[in-house]
């Protein structure tokens, strides 16, 4: 089952994070959802299996400067290993182009790792129909 993400899912939430590599813990998933799930730009929905989260799927509504156009960018997506290939991953995915046309979005983007780790990832978002355009460039501030 899909569905939108609840502040309680915070303890699930930050496991699907550490699947992801990022070390998180259930209070920082807490000072996180606060205000994401607050605002009506962002939407984040979770895929439930026998009460447990499975996986993920966040992102942002955002206006674009060089076209006229709204774009929706998965900031977040996972799925549990072992549930894997067995249609979570297209639903959470069917979901978000679900959210972003209800946005008036014409374009969902995500960014992915150029890691060796995540040439399988990088194989379902094309099986999904996404296409590899861009380099992303990162300079932390702090």
């Amino acid at each position: 089952m899909v569905r939108r993400a609840e502040s309680s899912d915070a303890r699930e939430l930050a496991e699907l994070m550490r699947h992801l590599g990022y070390d998180t813990t259930e209070s920082d998933m807490e000072e996180r959802l606060t205000p994401i799930l607050s605002s009506d730009q962002y939407f984040t929905a979770v895929q439930e299996e026998q009460g447990s989260l499975i996986g993920m799927i966040g992102m942002t509504h955002s206006h674009a400067y060089h076209s006229n156009e709204t774009h929706v960018r998965i900031i977040a997506f996972v799925v549990k290993e072992q549930a894997r290939g067995k249609g979570a991953g297209r639903q959470l995915m069917v979901e978000a182009e679900r959210w972003a046309e209800s946005k008036g979005a014409t374009t969902l983007i995500l960014n992915s790792g150029n890691r060796k780790e995540r040439e399988g990832a990088h194989e379902v978002y094309q099986h999904l129909e996404f296409e590899g355009r861009s380099t992303g460039f990162y300079k932390k501030l702090t």
